[in-house]
């Protein structure tokens, strides 16, 4: 008789290989996480900057607007037209409000990217 018909077949090998390759598979996931992970900061931190020039712009473009939408309230006619045409567009001005505070993406300080 065939010797090798007599062994009981065991599962182990199979399973060995089976597991192998879930440990393969699971570490290329997780480098290819890790990897995209990197990316993204590296993305977030390159936004940043102009993320912060923009805050910085609408600040400056609120300051402008509100100082014109008082002139206008004291009575200058060039200002009048000005709030008017905005006001048309669909653009209102609150002078009393506030400068508006956007959120910062992803605990990334206002200021810029943190040194």
């Amino acid at each position: 008789m065939n010797d090798q018909s007599n062994r009981s077949a065991t599962p182990f090998v199979p399973l060995l290989l089976v597991m192998i390759g879930l440990l393969i598979w699971s570490g290329a996931q997780m480098y290819q996480l890790f990897s995209e992970r990197s990316t993204l900061k590296t993305l977030l931190a390159n936004q940043a900057a102009p993320f912060a020039a923009s805050q910085k712009l609408r600040g400056q473009l609120d300051a402008v607007a509100s100082g014109t939408q008082r002139l206008a309230d004291q009575g200058n006619q060039n200002a009048r037209i000005v709030v008017e045409e905005l006001r048309k567009r669909g653009i209102t001005i609150n002078p009393a409000a506030a400068p508006v505070e956007l959120p910062t993406p992803g605990g990334v300080p206002a200021g810029g990217a943190s040194k």
